[in-house]
């Protein structure tokens, strides 16, 4: 998860939420500016990138959903060909 807001605050957001993953914190928003990701309003959207170990971007999913992005998540995984156990 990338966000535009700066450490502190993706901290206090995770701790606040529960989240056990690390949010990467791209106050500049160059990271979100390179990737196509930064909104007009100054935000990063909500868009999932599939990236393989050759660091090639296979499939970018651009309605994520937060109620549903678990499930979407598997799924996109499974449609890109990455093994399930």
């Amino acid at each position: 998860m990338a966000s535009v807001d700066a450490p502190a605050e993706n901290k206090a957001f995770a701790e606040k939420n529960g989240a056990t993953f690390a949010i990467l914190s791209d106050p500049g928003k160059q990271m979100v500016a390179n990737y196509g990701a930064l909104s007009d309003a100054g935000y990063a959207r909500r868009w999932t990138y599939y990236i393989n170990k050759a660091g090639v971007i296979v499939k970018i999913d651009k309605s994520v959903d937060p109620r549903t992005a678990g499930e979407s998540l598997v799924r996109n995984l499974i449609s890109i060909g990455v093994a399930q156990k």
